[in-house]
């Protein structure tokens, strides 16, 4: 095995045949910037600066562009470093495999400096720009997304999701915390609504990319449960979200235009899992139709959290 690789690790935890070596290509500037994972970044930094648009008080244009600034890099800094970590499983899925780690187009050592260094420096700019509080939500949002989803369970159970999205709902927490020094029950909702979404969501990707996952050992839902039990806990994990994305609501923090989007937003997400519950299936549950269902509902999500995210920021600032 060549220096800077790691073994590839199946579901139970035993070696599988290595990626080949690594040779390194030419790298440009554009293999960089794929590296801290530009389309998840911008719907991290879109949702931390709706968390800081809608947080009570004022923030100055330098410090508020600092504070999302930040979040952005923090987000980058854990796309290098999970695709430092990920890159033997990455070699050996169809979607992750031209990735530039397992296509040898940056060294896995470089990326791996690449993302540490923005970490550290992310935290230590909100620190001393912002406020601790901030920093601290910050550098846990990190050390969660690292350490417990991509170093812990991401390999080792097919709840690598549901706990692991907590790492993504931080963003909100950070932008409210940089203008008001502290968490409220606000930004906590904002969370909630984050985490429970996260399931639906990586699910549906998980079923149409089913055979990339269990190629390479990840024990993602529908390897280890199938993907008839996938598909009902879809639904089950949309039926919690629903009540959460009206909460703020509920508590009077947003009016009514934020209220109608999400009921309308709602009725469409839960259109979009239904198709995905009664996709037409073989006996094992696999579907008949290459899972059009499932990545209408994957599509659909990713809308969903923008837009739902997009009315409570016009709401708050119209109201």
């Amino acid at each position: 095995m060549s220096e800077g690789t790691l073994p590839l690790r199946g579901a139970d935890g035993g070696e599988q045949s290595p990626p080949p070596a690594y040779v390194v290509a030419e790298t440009d500037v554009r293999d960089w910037i794929a590296l801290l994972k530009p389309r998840v970044m911008s719907l991290v930094v879109f949702t931390g600066a709706v968390g800081l648009l809608v947080a009570p008080g004022h923030l100055n244009p330098v410090l508020a562009f600092t504070a999302i600034l930040c979040i952005g890099v923090a987000a980058g800094a854990c796309g290098a470093i999970n695709m430092w970590y990920d890159r033997d499983i990455d070699a050996v899925m169809r979607r992750t495999r031209d990735r530039p780690v397992p296509a040898g187009r940056i060294e896995p050592n470089a990326a791996l400096s690449y993302g540490v260094t923005l970490a550290a420096g992310s935290v230590i700019v909100m620190y001393l720009a912002l406020n601790l509080a901030a920093a601290f939500v910050l550098a846990l949002s990190i050390a969660f997304y690292v350490f417990v989803y991509t170093m812990w369970l991401k390999r080792r159970t097919p709840q690598n999701i549901v706990i692991g999205g907590a790492a993504g709902a931080f963003p909100a927490v950070v932008g409210w915390a940089a203008v008001t020094g502290s968490v409220d029950l606000v930004p906590l909702l904002l969370f909630a609504i984050v985490f429970f979404w996260t399931p639906p969501h990586f699910w549906s990707l998980a079923l149409f990319a089913n055979d990339d996952y269990r190629r390479a050992g990840v024990p993602m839902l529908p390897v280890i449960a199938g993907a008839k039990e996938t598909r009902r806990q879809i639904v089950i994990y949309t039926l919690l979200l629903l009540p959460l994305s009206l909460a703020p609501w509920y508590i009077g923090f947003s009016g009514p235009l934020y209220g109608m989007v999400t009921l309308l937003l709602d009725g469409g997400f839960l259109f979009c899992v239904w198709r995905v519950l009664r996709d037409r299936q073989d006996a094992n549950g696999v579907s008949l139709t290459d899972d059009a269902p499932a990545r209408a509902a994957f599509r659909y999500s990713i809308l969903y959290l923008f837009v739902l995210f997009a009315a409570l920021a016009v709401d708050r600032l119209v109201g």
